[in-house]
């Protein structure tokens, strides 16, 4: 999908190079083809920070493309990344898959935490998808609904909002708080910039006893506001 709008020069590059490529596209990626929308909304969806944008559908799954206006640049990129790159964790699969507590045998992981509800969490799938292609030869890119089956990992790591990213190195998670949500921003943090972070150790799993702990004391904590509220609904 090219996204485009009127007499924009880089526009008609892009949309060259893609006819140029017409049949490489066809015989390397499963008789893929490309699409043009102009003044399309799809842009804000797809690409937040920009216009023109190539975006690759693999599997129903988006890939904003951030190379050069190049045919060699262009194919190769696609072709490398002819499925989904990003993994999707779960409670039951986090701890086993990353061992984000006993050290990162498995590499290092940076996470978008997300909710089904947030708008800006989709807007940003093809941005995620194009962080993981960058990243894929040095480290895990993957993301968890934190509402849903990531729900307890989000509260093992301290986690509020929708989207936030965890960066998770050697047993240690670090928050990325920078407000740009480009993909150059997220590849330079996960590559160095998360040493300007604060690093925190990450805790070990809870059992369903500590769970049941957490569970009350957060109960607890909100008594005295219900009091005050059957209070004053209710005064005596």
């Amino acid at each position: 999908l090219l996204t485009a709008k009127p007499n924009c020069a880089q526009c008609d590059q892009y949309e060259g190079i893609l006819s140029k490529l017409k049949q490489e596209l066809a015989d390397n990626l499963d008789q893929a083809h490309a699409i043009k929308a102009v003044s399309s909304s799809m842009v804000r969806l797809y690409s937040p920070s920009k216009e023109p944008a190539v975006v690759y559908f693999r599997h129903g799954v988006p890939l904003l493309y951030d190379g050069p206006i190049e045919e060699d640049a262009l194919i190769g990129k696609l072709v490398q990344n002819k499925d989904p790159n990003v993994k999707e964790l779960s409670d039951e699969t986090f701890e086993h898959l990353t061992q984000a507590s006993s050290g990162a045998t498995t590499g290092d992981w940076f996470i978008m935490f997300y909710t089904g509800k947030c708008v800006d969490c989709q807007r940003l799938t093809a941005v995620w998808e194009a962080v993981a292609a960058e990243l894929k030869t040095r480290m895990n890119v993957a993301r968890v609904d934190m509402e849903g089956k990531g729900k307890d990992t989000a509260s093992r790591l301290k986690v509020r909002k929708a989207p936030e990213f965890i960066f998770l190195r050697q047993g240690k998670y670090y928050r990325y708080e920078i407000t740009k949500y480009d993909i150059k921003s997220f590849v330079s943090f996960a590559q160095e910039w998360y040493k300007n972070a604060k690093g925190e150790r990450v805790p070990v799993p809870l059992s369903p006893f500590d769970n049941l702990v957490e569970l009350t004391v957060e109960h607890l904590k909100n008594l005295p506001e219900l009091y005050a509220k059957l209070y004053a609904d209710y005064p005596m």
